[in-house]
């Protein structure tokens, strides 16, 4: 897996500050990221009070959590600096965990923050070891103030704090997010419970092991909207928790939650799935999402193909582009009349942008929402090479279209697509065989889609 270095620049660590009269600050150090003026090295979007520190201090700490743990083949820690994305009325803090298998979303709202008018912009705020342990040790109803940015006399008085870090950045960590919002797209409420019952729940799950791997599945069964029984068989109404083990993390926050929301796809009771759970804290909520597997990430999914490979997608997403502004709840009705394009092909474009880490999205809403991170919608082919594969098969003309086959690649290279009477097309090559679309169509199904496509675009 290709990767690179992303060099974060902070002109202090991140850490909880004390004053004399018992006043005490999470201060968050951002690093370089994109605001409405432009980009900047370390912009400020907050500064204010959290309305309920304990609950806040212990989700920002889960989130971090998640950041430094790898759940399949268990391996050193390596943290990525969580993204925090700010768009006028709330803040989101994101992040991954090692292994890609597991996202994180804290959603700080307006009734948890006290202060400024909450900014706009997205960047990467600091999560060092020394704030991991004031975050753990903060509790106690006192009132706890949060910057988010350097203040004005740390930019302008610079002491030599600088703090810089360089860390491998995969190039799944991007790809998860394009995936991740895909997926959740797809997901409706399954299951309401109180916080009690969901953690009453968790205190039954197996604890992780090294040898364990998080590789368990197991199936849970809302009950008269109350409490969940937990089976370890797939059945009627069941709710896949693949690698459950790493719904661990939430036990932290759990005691200061109200609600627990089980989002799923509704597929038949055997197949296994992807899940989130979301928390209800106070002004807040804390998403936990889980791919199907704890050994898949969400970077190989493969669900943005299909809108990557729309003929229009690309263009239609430039469009789109220009029509945000980090905007916390995006109304595809509304965008589409702004863009004077139909439904489909906005929610196109909303997965163009999503595969450049443009767009996320929020199942408590059920809409899409803004954030900029430092990468361009073009760059989305050259982060998907099943999509380079299929362009290139288009272009050496090997693949022959004969009603609802199609023919792909030359000689032993071969292979047929059939579409069946929905249009749902199949092949003949290992990938298919393997993941029986599971994981996104495979590099011919593609192609075929794409020549499908150009044709039915000619014929009108």
């Amino acid at each position: 897996m290709t990767s690179h270095i992303q060099s974060y620049a902070y002109l202090h660590p991140s850490a909880v500050h004390e004053s004399t009269e018992g006043r005490r600050t999470l201060a968050l150090e951002t690093s370089g990221g994109a605001t409405p003026a432009g980009e900047a090295a370390n912009p400020r979007l907050f500064s204010g009070f959290l309305t309920a520190p304990a609950a806040a201090a212990a989700a920002l700490l889960t989130v971090a959590d998640i950041a430094a743990t790898r759940y399949y083949q268990p391996a050193a820690p390596a943290s990525l600096d969580p993204v925090v994305t700010a768009d006028g009325d709330r803040l989101r803090m994101e992040s991954f965990s090692g292994c890609c298998g597991a996202y994180a979303r804290l959603d700080v709202l307006a009734p948890g923050l006290d202060g400024d008018d909450v900014g706009h912009g997205t960047t990467n705020v600091d999560i060092n070891s020394p704030l991991r342990r004031a975050l753990a040790r903060l509790g106690g109803l006192d009132p706890l103030h949060l910057t988010v940015g350097p203040d004005e006399l740390a930019v302008t008085t610079f002491d030599g704090r600088f703090v810089e870090k360089q860390v491998p950045l995969p190039e799944r960590w991007l790809r998860g997010f394009a995936e991740a919002q895909v997926l959740a797209a797809g997901f409706t409420l399954r299951a309401e419970v109180p916080a009690t019952e969901a953690a009453a729940f968790l205190r039954t799950l197996p604890r992780p092991t090294l040898r364990s791997s998080a590789r368990t599945t197991r199936w849970v069964v809302p009950v008269d909207g109350r409490t969940l029984r937990p089976t370890s068989r797939p059945a009627p109404d069941a709710v896949c928790l693949p690698g459950p083990e790493r719904l661990l993390a939430l036990q932290q926050v759990l005691r200061h939650a109200t609600t627990v929301r089980v989002y799923a796809p509704d597929l038949a009771e055997s197949d296994a799935a992807a899940v989130a759970w979301e928390l209800q804290l106070p002004g807040m909520r804390l998403t936990l999402m889980l791919s199907q597997n704890a050994s898949r990430g969400f970077s190989g999914e493969g669900g943005v193909l299909h809108d990557l490979a729309t003929g229009t997608a690309a263009d239609d997403a430039d469009l789109v582009s220009a029509l945000l502004a980090w905007e916390p709840r995006i109304d595809v009705a509304e965008l589409s009349g702004q863009a004077g394009l139909p439904a489909d092909r906005v929610r196109a474009a909303l997965t163009v942008l999503g595969a450049s880490g443009q767009v996320g999205y929020d199942l408590a809403e059920e809409a899409y929402f803004h954030r900029h991170l430092p990468y361009s919608a073009g760059d989305a082919e050259a982060r998907n090479p099943r999509l380079r594969r299929a362009r290139a098969l288009v272009a050496d003309g090997t693949v022959r279209l004969d009603g609802a086959l199609a023919s792909v690649g030359k000689g032993d290279q071969g292979h047929l697509v059939r579409a069946d009477g929905t249009g749902r097309l199949s092949c003949t090559c290992l990938w298919w065989a393997k993941y029986r679309g599971g994981r996104g169509p495979c590099t011919h199904a593609l192609a075929v889609r794409m020549v499908r496509d150009t044709a039915t675009e000619a014929a009108r």
